[in-house]
């Protein structure tokens, strides 16, 4: 898409397909190399986050508080919790081919979080955490073809899928080694502490 060209990388939770051969900006003056200045290096990668995430500004930067909260590297907690949110589970789990239509299927009730209807795409799964489909809606096409296409992207080590029940159990909070986004976040919380 236009979006990962510009930021000139691949974004997993917008991507079906991978960049191809054009890994220089869109647009007609796009072959041309600009220098980026340091600030605009810090912006690059905040808008990574913001857009793989589908994260408003308000948002990222809730997210970023949070993580500051946390006695541990704060731009390692900035990714893990943006990994834990309902939405991305979903599509990390093969349910959904993009994390904007998991944000969809999620705040139209199509999920179950330990038992209970849960609309809040932004919600935080923790570990032992169980999430189905609700059973309203295991025949509904996007799970049909979910089922029938699961495996084909790889599920990430904190998870556990049930393709057959449609059922992800986390068993622990992610690590920064098993999230694949290619994000310097470190710049990230930099551009956020001035």
């Amino acid at each position: 898409s236009d979006l990962m060209r510009a930021l000139g990388c691949e974004l997993p939770g917008l991507s079906r397909k991978p960049l191809g051969e054009r890994d220089y900006p869109p647009g007609q003056h796009g072959q041309r190399m600009r220098k980026k200045s340091d600030y605009g290096l810090k912006l690059i990668e905040k808008q990574k986050l913001r857009f793989n995430y589908g994260l408003t500004e308000t948002q990222l930067r809730r997210v970023v508080a949070d993580a500051k909260k946390d006695r541990g590297a704060t731009g390692d907690k900035l990714v893990e919790l943006l990994e834990r949110r309902l939405d991305n589970l979903v599509f990390r789990a093969g349910f959904a081919p993009t994390i904007p239509a998991a944000r969809q299927l999620v705040s139209h009730g199509k999920f179950q979080l330990n038992g209970k209807r849960v609309t809040i795409p932004s919600f935080r799964v923790s570990p032992l955490d169980i999430v189905d489909v609700a059973p309203k809606s295991l025949n509904l096409t996007p799970f049909i073809i979910a089922r029938e296409t699961w495996g084909e992207r790889e599920v990430p080590g904190w998870l556990t899928v049930k393709p057959n029940r449609m059922r992800i159990l986390v068993h622990q909070l992610p690590t920064r080694e098993q999230i694949t986004i290619d994000v310097a976040e470190q710049l990230i919380v930099e551009l956020y502490s001035k």
